[in-house]
């Protein structure tokens, strides 16, 4: 396998995170610990800044001070803004100079990211009228009350329409932003982050399993051992009677707990991880298809070319020249 340097983009791109008092500091520390410096080992690729609509002193939940000098007009000069949660006392509404910013951002063809409870300021700007959306599983119900065009998902770590994008809680919000970041980058790119800060690229599952329990009733068994056996043999055939017989359980049952935790069957998670693989392969390295499709255990040229197009609507050689413009593949 032959690594090879990521090439620089032509210009960065520039991120601007719209803060409001009380600020959440760890919505905040996730949203830059993927787009602000990373030092030299890896590309700049992102600005990060951030604003708020009164500069000065902010007041954080953490129990200090921000000095934020940035205004609105931060706003305008954006390529994605970034909302890392919203906090205001029941019954006020969202400034109308934050509602219009953030419209005129997103009629100029900015992205407009809510994390956690950003996605209100989203909603309250109709950015999200007849679309899906995802918020904190906690405020899932108040979200939904209050903007009834709105198609809330309880379920999910985060929803991307392009233009617009939600989070979950917490945490979910490093999922989101490591997804924008593969997108605009390649996963190649996303991954390097994803290691510099020791966790995942992608997350499986859905926020439904950290909510909270009920009082009585059984808990599903955790498939993470599971997982992390099949992630290592992603060269070899392996069917959902071996993962059942691994797991000393029925097939039904593995296939119920798929269900359940992850929202997908085994057989489609196990060819999720074969095309993410087969993403990094094509990226990284000059392997041909023909090899690529071994490493990842889907035994042929032909099948890989199948599979991928079926998941990306793209072929591999389309995908490599997009990501290694240099490389025909």
């Amino acid at each position: 396998m032959t690594l090879r340097a990521l090439p620089e983009p032509p210009a960065l791109h520039r991120v601007v995170a719209l803060l409001q008092p009380p600020q959440s500091t760890f919505l905040l520390a996730c949203a830059a610990e993927v787009f602000a410096d990373h030092g030299p080992a890896i590309p700049a690729r992102y600005t990060f800044e951030v604003c708020t609509e009164q500069p000065g002193a902010l007041r954080t939940q953490s129990g200090f001070d921000m000095l934020v000098t940035q205004g609105l007009d931060a706003v305008e000069r954006a390529d994605t803004v970034l909302i890392p949660g919203w906090q205001q006392a029941p019954g006020v509404e969202i400034p109308p100079e934050v509602i219009a910013a953030v419209r005129r951002a997103h009629r100029r063809g900015a992205r407009i990211v809510g994390l956690c409870s950003g996605v209100f300021v989203l909603a309250a700007a109709g950015l999200l009228d007849g679309r899906r959306a995802a918020t904190h599983w906690a405020r899932a119900a108040e979200l939904d009350a209050r903007f009834l065009r709105v198609q809330v998902d309880p379920a999910v770590l985060y929803v991307d329409h392009g233009d617009v994008a939600t989070s979950a809680g917490s945490a979910a919000a490093v999922d989101l932003c490591l997804h924008l970041v593969s997108a605009d980058q390649g996963s190649a790119y996303a991954l390097r982050i994803a290691r510099q800060m020791v966790m995942p690229p992608h997350r499986e599952g859905c926020q439904l399993q950290y909510a909270e329990l009920p009082t009585s009733g059984p808990v599903a068994d955790s498939l993470a051992p599971l997982l992390e056996w099949l992630a290592g043999r992603l060269d070899q055939p392996v069917s959902v009677a071996e993962m059942a017989a691994r797991s000393q359980v029925s097939a039904r049952t593995l296939t119920r707990r798929f269900t359940e935790q992850l929202g997908i069957s085994p057989g489609r998670w196990l060819l999720d991880r074969r095309i993410a693989a087969t993403r990094a392969l094509l990226e990284e390295t000059d392997l041909p298809v023909e090899s690529i499709a071994r490493r990842v255990g889907l035994s042929s040229a032909v099948n890989l070319r199948r599979r991928f197009h079926e998941a990306l609507r793209t072929t591999p050689a389309a995908y490599r020249r997009t990501f290694r413009p240099d490389k025909a593949g």
